[in-house]
């Protein structure tokens, strides 16, 4: 389960009237801007019409025995962040989104589920804010746990309405609100690759070049042309990708891999490891290069495979910055909490996040972001060299300073490591990449390279 919950502010000024459950389940999608698979969702109600208030999103937990202190979480979560935006909650509605593994088991999905939807109205009740509805969707089917009647909530379930043959649908076509597809196809575009051969060859390439690259990031000398040379290379790599006809969008990510060499994605993504780098990247967040950058973001995350999972975090995040500050809150959440799910201690992702699912305006950011650029601009045109002390720097890119380990050591790990044999022998004050665990966080760990003063990984 991934700890790093979803939720969204309160929903557009569009009024829309829903009546039952068939309504509320073909709004589902429009709510929340894709089709989200193997989760729970919980909706905030305001007011005597049961206005749509802030919404979250959590994976299912596949154990059982999770349910009861994740449902009490979610409840305490939902009405918690509601006060703080438009007040306190009268009512909730549940959905439980999960497939059967067979496509037509969905009764049978719906009680297995069943135990986990009475949790979710217990722990809601629990903090006096009743459930109004609760719903499972399951192989094109709902259910509610809530409507006794078999009349109009039967015990084989009611089939979902025909994508864009509802009134919802046309309201949302009139608002300009797209749904992006199923959660489990926008988290595909920005997982690793899976073709054992693509894969093997990028990994190799990662380990080639980690060595010399991880002693330069450390080198306080040779930092400075680590970050100069990774951040002309993405830009040559944005240009190359912006400059070749757009292909369909089933092949928009396979063409965008094609054009990305092994040893070119290797370098960038170890040199987005320097948090300032990364900075300087996140830079490209509007405007025409921004979906260049996204498009490069989305390729570099695809290849951290094998035990390099864990260098996803830094372009994962730049691909959550770049959707938020085009307005893509829903590809923004996506992207952020699969940079959580590979470093849950990522900083960075853990304050845009935190950002997006409270609603702030990101331009906030952008003004710091512009700032620094012209600031570097400005210096760079006048031939100065002006030292900038890290702890004077308002970013929010730069809320915490990693912390070294001992000597130099290495930190544990939940994830897989590679055995010495096969990734070569270890650069003194190196740390080997691994895969962190999903959504578990170690008490008091930082994420570093082992070299008191270094700048990385946040």
């Amino acid at each position: 389960m991934n700890k790093h919950h979803e939720s969204t502010g309160p929903a557009g000024e569009q009024q829309i009237t829903l009546r039952g459950p068939a309504d509320l389940a073909d709004a589902l999608p429009y709510l929340m801007g894709f089709y989200p698979n193997d989760s729970v969702v919980m909706v905030a109600l305001h007011g005597g019409r049961g206005r749509f208030g802030g919404r979250l999103r959590l994976g299912i937990p596949q154990s059982a025995g999770e349910w009861g202190p994740v449902a009490d979480q979610l409840a305490e979560c939902l009405i918690s962040g509601s006060e703080k935006r438009d007040g306190r909650p009268d009512a909730i509605v549940v959905f439980l989104c999960q497939d059967s593994a067979d496509g037509g088991s969905g009764r049978l999905t719906m009680e297995r589920l069943r135990p986990f939807a009475q949790r979710l109205r217990t722990a809601c009740g629990a903090l006096d804010v009743p459930v109004l509805e609760a719903l499972c969707i399951s192989d094109g089917r709902y259910w509610s746990y809530c409507c006794p009647d078999s009349r109009c909530c039967p015990t084989q379930g009611k089939p979902l309405a025909l994508p864009g043959t509802t009134v919802m649908a046309a309201a949302a076509a009139y608002a300009g609100i797209h749904v992006r597809g199923t959660l489990r196809d926008m988290e595909a575009r920005l997982e690793p690759l899976r073709a054992p051969a693509e894969a093997s060859a990028q990994e190799q390439a990662l380990d080639e070049a980690g060595p010399s690259m991880m002693a330069r990031i450390l080198d306080e000398q040779a930092r400075e042309g680590v970050a100069r040379e990774t951040v002309r290379m993405a830009r040559g790599l944005m240009e190359r990708l912006g400059t070749t006809a757009p292909a369909p969008p089933a092949l928009a990510d396979i063409q965008d891999d094609r054009l990305i060499s092994h040893d070119e994605a290797a370098a960038v993504i170890l040199g987005l490891q320097d948090r300032d780098t990364r900075d300087k990247a996140a830079a490209w967040m509007e405007g025409p290069e921004a979906q260049s950058a996204l498009r490069l973001w989305r390729a570099l995350a695809r290849r951290c495979v094998g035990p390099y999972g864990e260098h996803a975090a830094a372009p994962l995040t730049l691909a959550g910055w770049v959707s938020w500050s085009t307005g893509d809150e829903p590809g923004a959440r996506v992207a952020l909490t699969l940079a959580l799910r590979a470093d849950p201690d990522y900083t960075f992702a853990q304050l845009l996040h935190r950002a997006c699912n409270e609603g702030l305006d990101p331009e906030a950011l952008r003004r710091c972001l512009r700032g620094e650029r012209d600031e570097k601009e400005g210096d760079a045109s006048a031939g100065a060299a002006v030292p900038v002390d890290a702890a004077n720097r308002k970013s929010v890119c730069r809320a915490r300073r990693s912390r070294p380990l001992p000597h130099g050591g290495r930190r544990r790990g939940t994830g897989r490591r590679l055995t010495e044999a096969r990734r070569g022998p270890r650069m003194p004050g190196a740390v080997r990449p691994g895969v962190a665990g999903a959504g578990r966080r170690t008490a008091g760990a930082e994420r570093g390279y082992g070299r008191r003063g270094t700048r990385t990984r946040r």
